[in-house]
C-alpha cells in the first residue's frame, strides 16, 4: 500500500474504487510552410467560432464557462496569432501553440492563486481549438459506465462538466490548486476531490484500487483489506451525518434556549448564489464583487454590474451583502497595471483603489443602489483603516444617491452600509466606526494575517497562522462588544466562521451572523441548534482572560 498526501483539500468525503487514468491528447503542431496567410487566419477564425458556439451552450447551464468564452473571443489572442502568421511566417498551428504558451506563462507567473488558475482555462481553450483545427474528436468522461475514481494530470472545467455523475466516485489530480474551477465544481457536485498530488500519475495505474480521503487530504493506493474496511466504515459514518444534515438543513439556526442566529453564505458569482440558496441560507454575507472585474477584459460598466447585482437579489430573497471592489494584494486585473510594490498586502488595494479611482467607484455604487430597488442589497466596504476613509466612502455614496434622485431612478433609500473589520487599526477604532455604519463583518483571513504578522501563503510559518491565537480571539471579542454598544449587527465572513470547532465559542462571544461556505451551512446550523447560548456565553467569557493556545484549547474542550 502506498499513501500520498496533499497540503490543502478542495472538498470533503471519502471515495473507494478503481482508478481510471484520464490522459488527454497531446497536440503537437504539424510542421509545414503555408502558401496563403489569409487561409491560415481563416482556419483559426473558423475553429474559434466553432469552439465559441460550444462554449455558449455550456455557459447557459454553468456561469464558469463565461470566462472561457471571453478567452476564446479575446481580441488580444486573435491579434497575437495573426501577428505570428503574418510577420513570423508561422503556420496557424504553430502560431496558436506559441501564443497559448505565452499566455499560460504570463498567468502562471502571477502571485495571485486565482489568476494562476486561469492558466488551466487557457490550456483547455488550446485543446478545444486545436482539436477543431486538426478535426479531431476530444475525449470526455461522459463515456465512463462503471464506478470510477478519475486520476489525471489536471482536469479542465469542460471535463468535470461532462462527467457522468452516476459513475464518477471522485477524482484526484497531479496539478491544480484549491481555487481552481475544478475544485469549485467538485464542491458544488459533492464529489470527493484532491488536487496537487505530487507523483500521482507515476504512482497510480489503471484499475488500481484507490481510496480518496478528501477531508484529510490523503490518497491510498492498493490498500490492504483492513484499511479498506476502516474507510468503508468512515465513509458510511460520513454519509449518514451528511444525510442527516441535509434532511435538517431547512431548519432555522435557533439555540436550545431560543437564541436566533443568522447563517449566511460567501459567494463569488451567480452560480455560487444558486447553490447557496439550495442550502437554505438566511442570506448572502459576502458577495465578492471583484470576480466581476477579474473575469472581465475591462472595468465592468454600471449597466453590466447592475444586471449581475439585480440577478443576485432576485435569486436570494434574504439580505445580500455585496462587498465593493477588493483588488490588490494577491488579486490583480489583466487590464489595469499595478505598480510593483515591496509589500502589496500593505499597499494600494481594496478601498484605497476605489477612493483613488472615484469614477469607477461611483459606477459600482450606482449599480448597487439601483439593484437595491429589486431586493435586499447591503453595501460593504473592504479594508477601511481610518474614519476619514469611511466618511469619504459614505460621502461618495451620498453623491450617487443625489445623482439617482435627480434622474428619478429608484433605489432603497434605507439601504444598509457596513464595513469589513480586517486590520488591527479597524479593531482598535471599532467603537468610532460603529457610529457610522449599520453592520460589521469580521474578515478573519486578513485579520489573522495582520494581527500575527504571518504570511498565510508562506509554508515555513504556516503553523503560526492560527485564528485560535488569543490575540485574534481578543480582537474578535472587542469588535463584537464595540458593535453591540452601538446596536449594530456583527457578522463574520472569514474561513474561521466555517470552522466547526470554533462555532460554539463564536456563538458564546455573541456573534450575530455566520457567513460560511455554502457546503458548511447545514453543519453550522446544526451545531447552533444543538447549543445552549447562555452556557456557551458563560464558557466563552473566559476567552477574555486567556493568553496561550493551551488555555484556548482547554476552553474549547469545555463546550
Amino acid at each position: 500500500m502506498k499513501k500520498l498526501s496533499v497540503d490543502k483539500t478542495s472538498s470533503k468525503g471519502i471515495a473507494i474504487g478503481k482508478a481510471y487514468k484520464y490522459e488527454k491528447i497531446s497536440f503537437v503542431p504539424d510542421m509545414y510552410v503555408y502558401n496563403d496567410k489569409d487561409e491560415e487566419i481563416k482556419i483559426y477564425k473558423n475553429a474559434t467560432e466553432l469552439v465559441s458556439d460550444e462554449l455558449t451552450k455550456l455557459a447557459q447551464t454553468n456561469d464558469i464557462f463565461a470566462g472561457h468564452l471571453e478567452l476564446v473571443n479575446d481580441v488580444a489572442l486573435l491579434d497575437e496569432v495573426t501577428n505570428k502568421i503574418v510577420n513570423d511566417k508561422k503556420n496557424v498551428q504553430i502560431a496558436f501553440r506559441d501564443t497559448i504558451d505565452e499566455f499560460v506563462a504570463m498567468f502562471e507567473a502571477m502571485d495571485n492563486e486565482y489568476m494562476k488558475a486561469r492558466a488551466d482555462d487557457i490550456k483547455d481553450i488550446y485543446q478545444r481549438v486545436m482539436a477543431k483545427i486538426k478535426n479531431v474528436e476530444l475525449k470526455n468522461l461522459a463515456s465512463i459506465h462503471t464506478p470510477t475514481i478519475v486520476i489525471a494530470k489536471d482536469l479542465a472545467p469542460s471535463d468535470t462538466a461532462t462527467m457522468n455523475l452516476d459513475y464518477i466516485l471522485g477524482f484526484a489530480t497531479q496539478g491544480g490548486g484549491v481555487t481552481s474551477h475544478v475544485c469549485i465544481m467538485a464542491r458544488n457536485l459533492g464529489l470527493p476531490a484532491l488536487v496537487g498530488a505530487d507523483n500521482l500519475l507515476e504512482e497510480v495505474n489503471d484499475n488500481d484500487i484507490i481510496i480518496i480521503d478528501a477531508t484529510n487530504g490523503d490518497i491510498y493506493i492498493n490498500p490492504d483489506e483492513a484499511t479498506i474496511k476502516e474507510f468503508e466504515n468512515k465513509k458510511s459514518d460520513f454519509e449518514k451525518r451528511e444525510k442527516l444534515l441535509k434532511e435538517n438543513a431547512h431548519l432555522e439556526a435557533i439555540t436550545k434556549d431560543n437564541k436566533r442566529v443568522l447563517v449566511y453564505s460567501n459567494v463569488g458569482n451567480i452560480e455560487d448564489i444558486k447553490n447557496a440558496v439550495k442550502c437554505y441560507i438566511d442570506g448572502i454575507g459576502l458577495f465578492r464583487s471583484e470576480f466581476l472585474y477579474m473575469e472581465n477584459s475591462h472595468f465592468p460598466t454600471e449597466e453590466e454590474q447592475f444586471e449581475v447585482y439585480k440577478e443576485a437579489v432576485q435569486i436570494c430573497t434574504g439580505e445580500v451583502i455585496i462587498r465593493t471592489l477588493d483588488i490588490g494584494g494577491d488579486k490583480e486585473l489583466s487590464y489595469y497595471e499595478f505598480d510593483k510594490e515591496e509589500n502589496p498586502f500593505l499597499g494600494f488595494r481594496a478601498i484605497r483603489i476605489s477612493l483613488h479611482l472615484k469614477d469607477m467607484f461611483k459606477e459600482q455604487l450606482r449599480a448597487l443602489l439601483r439593484a437595491s430597488a429589486f431586493g435586499y442589497v447591503s453595501i460593504m466596504y473592504p479594508m477601511i483603516i481610518s474614519l476619514e476613509e469611511l466618511l469619504e466612502a459614505n460621502s461618495i455614496l451620498d453623491e450617487c444617491k443625489k445623482e439617482l434622485d435627480s434622474q428619478n431612478i429608484a433605489y432603497n433609500k434605507d439601504i444598509k452600509v457596513g464595513m469589513m473589520i480586517e486590520t488591527p487599526a479597524s479593531v482598535m477604532e471599532a467603537e468610532a466606526f460603529a457610529k457610522y455604519v449599520d453592520f460589521f463583518s469580521i474578515g478573519t483571513n486578513d485579520l489573522t494575517q495582520y494581527m500575527l504578522a504571518v504570511d498565510r501563503g508562506n509554508d515555513k510559518i504556516a503553523d503560526m497562522y492560527d485564528s485560535f491565537n488569543p490575540a485574534v480571539l481578543h480582537a474578535i471579542q472587542k469588535v463584537i462588544d464595540a458593535g453591540h454598544k452601538e446596536n449594530i449587527v456583527v457578522g463574520m465572513c472569514g474561513e474561521f466562521a466555517s470552522d466547526e470547532r470554533a462555532c460554539k465559542m463564536l456563538l458564546g462571544m455573541d456573534l450575530d451572523e455566520f457567513s460560511v461556505a455554502f457546503t458548511q451551512v447545514a453543519a453550522i446550523k446544526s451545531i447552533i441548534r444543538e447549543s445552549d447560548f447562555e452556557k456557551c456565553k458563560e464558557i466563552s467569557e473566559k476567552i477574555r482572560f486567556v493568553h496561550s493556545k493551551k488555555e484556548v484549547n482547554e476552553i474549547l474542550n469545555m463546550f
